[in-house]
């Protein structure tokens, strides 16, 4: 059963971000995202004016009358979400964390293509796969992807994490999930939650037979996943969705702290109140935004940057309304 916190929680962010989608981000996400193309829907009498390309020679031959082929835009797509669930998401300066950002813009997304008809899946992940769930339709599994999101970020036990991570298995065809099962977070108690973001979108890449549009929520602090990220993006649409925080690259001056990295565990006592540590903290962080913006455009992956102070929906009307900009030359 699940807490009364998450349902209370799931209910606050459905009815916000519902109302979000259908008054501001739907005709956006519409615009922008199209189906793979058309599809066959039925054959019917030819009528004058009728392009003589679409008649279908094989039935006019048979009834002895013209008759014409008609197609239909193929527009169902398939939404997936790769959240990032490591232990730097926890970090949050203002009124919310990066994780709680991530959970909001993870509904506004799932309602954004459930409110257009597509299918959404999840797929939670730091350092290995730690829920998979597959793409579907309907606002009850869009509802159930907010629900895991929330509830990930809890802490489990090791049992509760055993089963959880079973189900997930036996979600997936079997010589699938006998090819992945390594993949499966094997996180102790008491354990770092690091990242390994090649992992969970290698899984995504061989998982997922067809084209699906790939939204990839993190704060990118991981390395050495750019290759596996450009082959994804080569037979999936890949739009990078950073979630970062205005106290990564401005601290406050405060004095002696002791700094402790969420993901290793590294403590280090730090002089806040030095303006060359400040500025030094500042460029650090320039450079890593740049540094992965460039590296990103290189292999052809969009940057969506979220800031968790900030309203998650601004950013993403930017990025769809510069896609239809794209699209449209």
């Amino acid at each position: 059963m699940l807490p009364a916190e998450i349902v209370s929680q799931v209910r606050r962010i459905q009815l916000t971000t519902g109302r979000q989608v259908a008054d501001v981000l739907a005709g956006a996400y519409v615009s922008v995202f199209k189906g793979r193309g058309v599809e066959f829907d039925e054959v019917r009498p030819y009528v004058p004016g009728d392009d003589v390309r679409t008649i279908d020679w094989n039935v006019t031959a048979r009834v002895g009358e013209p008759y014409v082929k008609r197609y239909v835009e193929e527009r169902q797509l398939t939404v997936m979400l790769l959240v990032d669930m490591s232990a730097s998401l926890d970090f949050g300066s203002a009124h919310r964390s990066k994780r709680e950002a991530a959970v909001e813009l993870s509904a506004l997304l799932a309602f954004s293509a459930i409110y257009n008809d597509d299918k959404v899946g999840l797929l939670l992940f730091h350092d290995g796969v730690d829920e998979f769930i597959p793409p579907r339709k309907g606002q009850k599994h869009a509802l159930r992807v907010v629900r895991e999101v929330l509830a990930r970020g809890r802490e489990e036990t090791p049992e509760a994490r055993g089963r959880r991570q079973a189900l997930s298995l036996a979600r997936l065809p079997r010589r699938v999930a006998a090819r992945f099962s390594q993949l499966l977070t094997r996180t102790g108690p008491g354990s770092r939650r690091a990242t390994d973001i090649a992992a969970a979108l290698e899984f995504c890449r061989r998982v997922l037979p067809r084209r699906a549009i790939l939204f990839l929520v993190s704060d990118f602090i991981d390395e050495d996943y750019l290759d596996v990220l450009s082959n994804a993006n080569r037979k999936h649409d890949v739009v990078a969705v950073r979630v970062a925080d205005p106290r990564e690259s401005a601290i406050a001056s405060g004095g002696l702290v002791t700094l402790e990295d969420a993901e290793t565990g590294a403590r280090r006592l730090v002089d806040t109140g030095s303006p060359a540590f400040r500025d030094a903290v500042r460029a650090e962080s320039e450079q890593r935004a740049d540094a992965l913006a460039g590296a990103l455009s290189r292999v052809g992956v969009d940057l969506v940057t979220v800031d968790a102070a900030q309203s998650v929906v601004d950013p993403l009307l930017r990025f769809f309304r510069m896609r239809e900009k794209r699209n449209r030359r």
